[in-house]
């Protein structure tokens, strides 16, 4: 295992940068799949039209949530390898370990995805999900867990640079990798249950498809599964949810989000009515905001309280 400590871990190429790149991304996608009916109320075709029930479905963060507290324990994130069996090579993902972490206890574990533009370090890098989880132990708000922040571009070269987008299809069979490899090193190298009401699966934008997509297709090994402001990479929904009643006998929560201003509103909203349309417990959940990290860090705030819970 290599150990690094969080400030020692590169940053991101800008913000503004891998907004630019999922956007020009997002464009050509929704102008390739323009005849599918959830791809169809995109950006492109629909202006947003809230509802009555687009709205939030819990209060924001409060001010503050997402810096760093004196005072306070603090949780490790360390940087480890592990050998991909379904990409063949040796890969990188962030773990995050609870302030007081002990190897004598068995912990629930979430795995926390990210977007289009950005690798393991996308979210530690922009998200700063060690400062809110840290807080929110301060407050005995959240359940002690394990957070794993794997690399969802399951081909060789995984690194966010050069044309992103040809990179699309390796988001598509991040499940071997996921199911195949990820979750297998991490039932052998940390203290954490193994049963799947004790396994999350969450993500933005690509990472929220993926988490829908393979969350929902693998309901033997995920209980907990939230869709942030999720891409076109999500599946139609009839694909997503084939069998409502499974869905509604395994799932413990199903989480589905955007910003009220994202142009890929209707994703999630399509999701929503499907889920609804069919009687699965859900949270919709809509925020204020665009397609960018102040939603996505209340996402993590609120659905982090909700897991793991009875």
């Amino acid at each position: 295992m290599m150990k690094k400590s969080a400030s020692t871990l590169r940053a991101l190429p800008s913000f503004e940068h891998l907004l630019f790149m999922r956007y020009a991304f997002f464009c050509l996608l929704l102008l390739a799949l323009g005849n599918n009916r959830s791809f169809a109320q995109g950006p492109s075709r629909q202006p947003i039209v809230l509802g009555p029930e687009d709205k939030p479905a819990f209060p924001p963060a409060p001010a503050g949530f997402d810096m760093e507290r004196n005072g306070i324990a603090h949780g490790s994130i360390d940087t480890v390898q592990y050998y991909s069996a379904s990409v063949g090579n040796t890969r990188k993902m962030l773990i995050y370990t609870p302030p007081g972490y002990n190897k004598k206890k068995k912990y629930p574990v979430l795995y926390l995805l990210h977007g289009i533009g950005g690798d393991e370090k996308e979210w530690f890098s922009h998200g700063s999900p060690q400062v809110i989880l840290d807080n929110l132990y301060a407050d005995g708000k959240i359940v002690p867990m394990i957070v794993v922040l794997p690399n969802g571009r399951a081909q060789a070269n995984d690194s966010a640079v050069g044309n992103i987008m040809a990179s699309a299809p390796a988001f598509g069979v991040f499940d071997k990798d996921l199911l195949g490899s990820i979750i297998p090193y991490v039932q052998s190298h940390y203290a954490v249950k193994k049963d799947r009401l004790y396994r999350a699966l969450a993500g933005l934008s690509m990472g929220g498809g993926q988490s829908l997509d393979f969350g929902l297709a693998n309901l033997d090994t995920f209980a907990w599964i939230g869709g942030f402001s999720s891409a076109p990479n999500t599946f139609p929904p009839q694909k997503l949810l084939p069998d409502p009643e499974e869905a509604r006998q395994k799932l413990k929560l199903l989480w589905v989000s955007c910003g009220d201003k994202d142009g890929l509103f209707y994703i999630s909203k399509n999701v929503h009515l499907y889920l609804q349309d069919h009687n699965v417990p859900h949270i919709w959940h809509v925020d204020s905001g665009y397609h960018d990290w102040p939603v996505w860090k209340n996402d993590l705030y609120l659905f982090t309280q909700l897991i793991f819970k009875k």
